[in-house]
């Protein structure tokens, strides 16, 4: 694979992203959602975010999209506002190529600099190895396992969570 370049998403993204997740909504455990969402919807969800000032990038690979990344709110009550949750899709003729490390590894450095101090993955069933080491090798954690609590294509899904410090973590305290 050539040079893989990382750039914030725009608007004019939302149809390869909105495939990209389509994807994985149909055919993979990396996220519970049973019908992908159409392309409005999906152009609504990025507007949310960046207008929450969270990070949102993509991968390209000459003029084609091959994956892209977002940080969210981890929860909406705000004692929760310095810490984010991390989100990766890749796609299918993509994977396994290192561009969700390159993605990950962007959006670390986004939400360091925008002073989040807590980055979460909520990795979609346990059976995710390739998530789970790809996160492991930027500095997660394992910080638990939640059994049994998704139900998709007939089957009972784990949910893993890992942790990573984000700046100074905990050691200080925020400046906003």
């Amino acid at each position: 694979m050539t040079e893989i370049a990382l750039r914030p998403a725009t608007p004019a993204d939302i149809p390869a992203i909105a495939r990209i997740y389509a994807h994985a909504v149909i055919h993979g455990t990396a996220t519970f959602e049973l019908e992908p969402p159409d392309e409005p919807e999906m152009t609504r969800r990025m507007q949310a975010l960046l207008g929450g000032g969270f990070p949102y990038i993509v991968a390209e690979n000459g003029g084609a999209l091959l994956g892209y990344a977002y940080a969210g709110p981890y929860r909406t009550r705000p004692a929760y506002r310095f810490t984010v949750e991390d989100s990766i899709y890749v796609d299918p003729n993509a994977q396994r190529r290192g561009v969700g490390r390159l993605l990950l590894a962007q959006l670390i450095e986004e939400t360091e600099r925008r002073g989040f101090r807590q980055m979460i993955a909520v990795i979609g069933d346990s059976a995710q190895t390739p998530s789970i080491k790809v996160h492991r090798s930027l500095g997660f954690r394992m910080i638990g396992n939640i059994e049994n609590v998704g139900f998709k294509f007939g089957r009972w899904l784990d949910s893993v969570l890992m942790q990573r410090d984000l700046g100074p973590g905990a050691t200080t305290l925020p400046q906003k």
